[in-house]
């Protein structure tokens, strides 16, 4: 059936509802016994009436909407459409006047626009009526019992869609949560507030609530976090609206809703950079970024890619990760020259051609081995991958003159107990030497733990929680700072904007979480409960591990950026000393046989880094010494 088929029907009763208001209006003016003279005048205008309303109908799309949704801007659209109808059918009846007498009374086109509003408003909500009072009539136990945490704008917004596809979707909501006093006991759309957050589980058990749905986009990550908190504790499933950060138009839709991901537990600011200042530093430039295959260095591609460079080089040595990350980057930027080379960056002479081919003028060099237990198993690939590699690097970066190159480091430097982190911290060591003596402007950027970047506690732990368990955590006072991947990576670019040579760049991270908290919190986000459906068990720490991390140490100290989330540190050394030292080590691991015992790189490691390892009572935490699991939550 055709669109002027699919209209004929509605425009026909249309039709006969105008004329029997117009009759009505005669029949109540005239309480029921309307005079001869009056129906001749109705029989010889109706027609027209008719006519003319029907007409500006079908002139401003009255029958092309879908009144199975109509709402209040239906009714407004109604409201308005019949009373130009009515002015025009007024103007008619003066027109037709003869020595002021009129064809019918004047106030009979003020009673049938009454009459007309009521009528087609009727027929046209009468589709939803049904349909609510259709569902309503069904058994409880058929729809999907959803509460919403949030009686504001997107709150409103949220019902309204839900129940325009709770038919399709059999869902049901049942009312709202609110920690507004002036709230409490009030309605909206035929829901009521409920409660405040702490009623949200007795509310779950009253309402046999299957799904609750956080509706706050402007509420801070913190909050939405003790929103999480409240929320795990009962058996509904949890879902929430994207924050205000998120929202791209502003407009609040089902479709925006998600699951509750790791970051949004850890209760986290989320960071904005300043994209004027990233784009004048990428936009037409040649960039290299090394370690291109791994978390942190794809991810950097990505957000580089996006700045429109001239040339961008994917270097690392995994083949695979390499050739994934250039695919990626070939579809979804079209118009970039992506560059894949596989190179080792431990192997200078190479490196070096690279540079002198492709002349890179901004370098994010993220090639490192991370692992801490690793390394202190390998410490000569430690040593030489993120000592020697980088040292690499930065001097084919000064040879080429090469404008500004960002070194990525870790918390773990700070204070090392481990090798991975004092190699870390060396590095630190060979970007702030190039700094003094190169027109290149170096600068290292220091942060945390990096959420879902490969090796790191939380893919484990969700492989865990979905083999059933048990989850291992290895102390249960084991803290660590968390950040998202494309938050550390924004913030490594941000750095590079600033850079004028010499700095530690620190991210701010937020406050520490302890991985015993994430732990119970990825359980309860998978719909289990800890200690219970899936068992934590305690581990001990392992080998190089510390149970907090730093920052920057006290004789560093931090200066504010005009970033706000952005700080820096200009370590002051014994240039003279500390270099003679470095060029020592450098030329040691730079031997092609060098192979020497655990022993032998501590002790090279202590001649840069007296005292190492550093907290070492940390480190001799062993697990007879801790519960071999927990049963709480």
């Amino acid at each position: 059936m055709n669109r002027a088929h699919r209209n004929l029907v509605p425009l026909i009763i249309d039709a006969v509802l105008i004329a029997v208001a117009f009759y009505l209006a005669l029949y109540l003016r005239f309480d029921g016994t309307i005079p001869h003279r009056y129906m001749l005048a109705y029989r010889q205008l109706v027609a027209i009436f008719v006519a003319i309303q029907l007409m500006i109908f079908y002139i401003f799309g009255f029958y092309n909407r879908l009144w199975q949704y109509a709402s209040t801007g239906e009714l407004l659209l109604i409201t308005a459409l019949i009373s130009a109808g009515s002015i025009v059918n007024f103007l008619i009846l003066l027109a037709s006047a003869r020595e002021g007498i009129y064809l019918i009374p004047r106030s009979i086109p003020v009673l049938q626009w009454m009459i007309t509003i009521l009528m087609i408003g009727i027929s046209r909500f009468s589709w939803r009526f049904l349909k609510d009072f259709f569902f309503r009539s069904r058994k409880p136990g058929d729809a999907r019992h959803i509460l919403i945490v949030g009686a504001g704008d997107a709150g409103a917004t949220l019902v309204r869609e839900l129940k325009q596809r709770r038919y399709q979707d059999n869902l049901l909501p049942v009312g709202f949560v609110d920690d507004d006093p002036s709230k409490q006991k009030m309605g909206m759309f035929g829901l009521p507030v409920l409660g405040r957050r702490e009623d949200i589980p007795e509310l779950v058990r009253k309402y046999a609530v299957d799904e609750i749905i956080i509706a706050i986009p402007s509420a801070s990550p913190r909050v939405i976090g003790q929103l999480i908190d409240i929320c795990q504790t009962t058996p509904a499933s949890l879902k929430l609206l994207p924050g205000i950060y998120e929202l791209v138009n502003g407009r609040v839709s089902v479709s925006q809703i998600r699951e509750v991901r790791v970051e949004d537990i850890l209760g986290r600011e989320p960071v904005a950079v300043d994209l004027e200042s990233i784009a004048g530093c990428l936009t037409g430039k040649v960039v290299l970024v090394t370690g291109a295959g791994g978390s942190i260095g794809a991810e950097l591609c990505r957000q580089v890619a996006a700045f429109q460079p001239r040339q961008l080089l994917l270097l690392g040595r995994g083949e695979n990760s390499i050739y994934e990350i250039y695919q990626e980057l070939s579809m979804e930027f079209r118009d970039l020259e992506a560059v894949p080379v596989i190179l080792d960056v431990k192997e200078a002479a190479p490196l070096k051609e690279i540079f002198q081919i492709y002349r890179p003028e901004v370098v994010f060099h993220a090639a490192a081995h991370k692992h801490v237990p690793l390394m202190e198993r390998y410490p000569v690939e430690a040593v030489k991958n993120n000592i020697l590699g980088t040292a690499n690097v930065a001097r084919a970066a000064h040879d080429c003159s090469t404008g500004v190159f960002i070194f990525i480091s870790t918390d773990k430097a700070v204070h090392p107990s481990s090798i991975m982190g004092a190699s870390k911290r060396i590095a630190e060591m060979v970007i702030q030497q190039w700094a003094r003596r190169s027109e290149t402007r170096f600068a290292a950027v220091r942060f945390g733990n990096v959420l879902d970047s490969r090796g790191s506690v939380v893919p484990l732990f969700k492989k865990q929680i979905a083999a059933g368990g048990p989850v291992t955590v290895t102390h249960p006072e084991m803290v660590r700072y968390f950040m998202t991947i494309p938050e550390a990576v924004q913030l490594v670019i941000q750095a590079g904007a600033l850079a004028r040579g010499g700095e530690i760049f620190i991210l701010d991270m937020g406050e520490p979480v302890k991985i015993l908290s994430l732990a119970q919190r990825m359980i309860r986000l998978a719909g289990y409960q800890p200690g219970g459906e899936i068992r934590i068990d305690f581990t001990g720490i392992r080998p190089g591990e510390k149970l907090s991390e730093e920052l920057f140490t006290g004789e560093e100290g931090m200066e504010t950026t005009r970033h706000q989330s952005i700080f820096v540190t200009r370590p002051n050394h014994d240039h003279g000393e500390s270099q003679l030292r470095l060029q020592r080590l450098l030329e040691t691991v730079s031997e092609p046989r060098w192979n020497p015992s655990r022993d032998e790189v501590i002790a090279l490691i202590g001649t840069l880094l007296p005292g190492f390892p550093n907290s070492v009572e940390d480190c001799r935490i062993t697990p007879p010494q801790l519960k071999k699991s927990w049963a709480g939550s």
